[in-house]
């Protein structure tokens, strides 16, 4: 018992999670001594509101990027998603509940052709994300026709509406964030397929051996991607209270440094789903305590770019290190 009890810490310390929740820590404890408005209820929810969209976009990126993959088009994706739920319920008049099913079925559908186009035809994951990210940019603005799409029925917007947790106004939003944050951790860490994703990431030949079906599983996480997107495109919706097109330009890439800062490796097979959630706080947490304090906006990009070169060199250390 006393060795189990030794131990812990170390296994606490030794997970890919610790050095960004120290981080994070930090970070939270540095602007709290800069500014009274940092630490208090409000602002912290909308800290979280800030990240919910970015950060359910990471959920989708931290699957593929297990695999050892990379999604560049999961933005444009998302983007394209809000603006098909919205069109069909505005300008077709369809039921909002089925115009967000059809949202989430044609970002399902995006992930589904990235898989295929990856496993098929066994392109690189970069090349076909970035070539659909151009795709989809172009479907969207011509689907669209570069108009922003508002009046939305309240069912589309319903994940902006806020529920009060004592003095702080919470949105709907937030908290299913949080709880998809926690399935796919519990996918990941408890279940054979979150194993198989790990060995997928590791090592495809090995998990070929081993009995795993890498291309129906590659393919499956590419398509549950997409559904992610989707989830993140309807919060993206209730959030803004519009559909628009020029919508996502950048998550793309604050999804990759999320999942990057949160100790995911980029080389697949390591990395903790809570810790693309640290990741992602982090960054919130940043731009949200500068801004606090009045610093320009170019400062805070500055800043997150550096974190990211600083968390990627620190994987690729522990790589080196452990070979």
């Amino acid at each position: 018992m006393a060795v189990m009890e030794a131990t812990l810490p170390r296994r606490l310390i030794s997970t890919p999670v610790a050095g960004p929740l120290a981080a994070l820590v930090l970070a939270c404890a540095f602007f709290a001594l800069r500014t009274d408005q940092f630490l208090t209820g409000p602002n912290f929810s909308l800290i979280i509101q800030q990240v919910m969209v970015v950060g359910t976009l990471a959920i989708g990126q931290t699957l593929i990027i297990l695999t050892a993959g990379i999604d560049l088009s999961n933005g444009a994706i998302m983007a394209f998603g809000g603006i098909v739920m919205t069109k069909l319920a505005v300008d077709s008049g369809l039921p909002p509940v089925v115009a967000i099913v059809a949202g989430l079925a044609v970002c399902s559908l995006f992930g589904l052709v990235n898989g295929l186009l990856v496993t098929r035809i066994s392109l690189p994951p970069f090349i076909v994300t970035l070539g659909m990210l151009n795709v989809v940019f172009a479907l969207t603005h011509i689907y669209s026709n570069e108009q922003t799409v508002t009046d939305l029925p309240p069912a589309l917007t319903f994940l902006g509406q806020t529920f009060q947790v004592g003095q702080t106004n919470v949105t709907y939003g937030s908290l299913l964030t949080i709880l998809l944050f926690l399935l796919f951790a519990y996918l990941l860490g408890s279940t054979a397929w979150g194993r198989h994703v790990y060995a997928l990431g590791n090592s495809p030949e090995v998990a070929r051996l081993t009995g795993i079906r890498t291309r129906r599983l590659t393919i499956g996480v590419y398509t549950l991607a997409g559904f992610v997107y989707g989830i993140a495109a309807l919060l993206l919706v209730s959030r803004t209270g519009v559909g628009d097109p020029q919508a996502g330009q950048t998550d793309n890439l604050d999804s990759i440094t999320a999942v990057v800062l949160g100790g995911t490796s980029l080389f697949g097979g390591r990395g903790l789903v809570i810790g693309t959630l640290v990741g992602a706080l982090i960054v919130g947490v940043f731009r949200n305590g500068l801004q606090l304090m009045g610093v320009p906006s170019i400062y805070q990009t500055l800043i997150t770019g550096i974190l990211v070169i600083l968390a990627v060199a620190v994987d690729q250390l522990s790589r080196r290190r452990n070979r």
